[in-house]
């Protein structure tokens, strides 16, 4: 039987939620919040379902799948290109695929005009060693961080590092007199710009929670990365150089993020968070349709 026939993405007629404006239980069809006066708090019988919706995905799973996708997707759309030398740039896709799918950087942000490639290049990776790396990181940080925000939340802060990261990777790019660790990128992909915006989320977190042991765990991390990071900016291989601003523009994005979200473990998720992060995703899905289209429009 179809889930439509079921009902089960009919709007509730029944029930109380928690209102997006001020935590307090309203009924799912109350036209107005009498704590805070907040309009259809309920969001039309709606708010159930967002919350659900918000609780059964997997924000790993979902991050993890749409990084290996995109990876497989870049590999094929240039069979012919792909690097099967060296160690570092072993499985590396071409630059073309990579541009049409949404490689950011100061060209395509700046020269190109694609300015939405600062949330598709989160998703994007230059080599085997690259995307794998990736995919570990995620799946252990997103251990550690789903006790403290949720997939919604997660997902706005993974959206704001992207976007903020790779911004100011571009940005920086501009000043080529800047020595080689402090120089931004031309060209830039990789979802380790969201990744240290999650370690940026951990240590606002855990500043504000009183959990030292989380904040810090943050930080030291992204220490010693940066470290990393500013000694290989002085070698010559530009294939294993670490994009440090895109890292340093990730963290603060996610800092900023977590901040403005403000979770708490003792208000349960809002509805408001759930449709902004779905949000998010969808964004985030369009721009690499934008630069799909914009590739081949042009």
């Amino acid at each position: 039987m179809s889930i439509f026939k079921r009902g089960i993405f009919k709007p509730a007629t029944s029930g109380s939620v928690v209102c997006p404006g001020c935590g307090r239980l309203v009924g799912v069809r109350d036209e107005q919040c009498l704590g805070c006066g907040r309009t259809n708090p309920g969001l039309w019988g709606f708010a159930p379902l967002i919350n659900r919706l918000g609780q059964q995905l997997d924000f790993e799973f979902v991050v993890r799948t749409g990084c290996i996708l995109m990876f497989g997707i870049s590999l094929f759309m240039g069979l012919n290109e792909v690097d099967l030398s060296g160690f570092f740039s072993f499985l590396s896709p071409g630059g073309r695929p990579l541009l049409i799918l949404g490689m950011s950087g100061a060209k395509p942000v700046f020269e190109y005009g694609r300015w939405w490639t600062i949330l598709s290049a989160a998703w994007l990776h230059g080599g085997a060693l690259h995307l794998i790396l990736n995919v570990i990181w995620i799946r252990r940080l997103s251990d550690i961080i789903k006790n403290y925000f949720s997939f919604s939340q997660l997902f706005i802060i993974y959206a704001a590092a992207s976007a903020a990261g790779f911004l100011l990777s571009s940005v920086m790019a501009l000043f080529p007199f800047l020595p080689g660790p402090l120089r931004g990128a031309y060209f830039t992909v990789g979802a380790s710009a969201p990744l240290f915006g999650l370690f940026g989320a951990m240590v606002f977190y855990g500043r504000r929670s009183g959990n030292r042991a989380l904040a810090d765990y943050g930080k030291q991390f992204v220490i010693i990365w940066l470290a990393i990071g500013f000694m290989l900016g002085f070698g010559d291989s530009l294939s294993i150089r670490i994009d440090n601003w895109a890292h340093l523009g990730g963290f603060a994005g996610g800092y900023a993020a977590a901040f403005l979200i403000n979770p708490s473990q003792d208000r349960p998720e809002s509805p408001k968070h759930v449709m902004l992060g779905l949000a998010c995703i969808v964004m985030m899905v369009l721009s690499i349709v934008m630069s799909v289209v914009d590739a081949y429009a042009g």
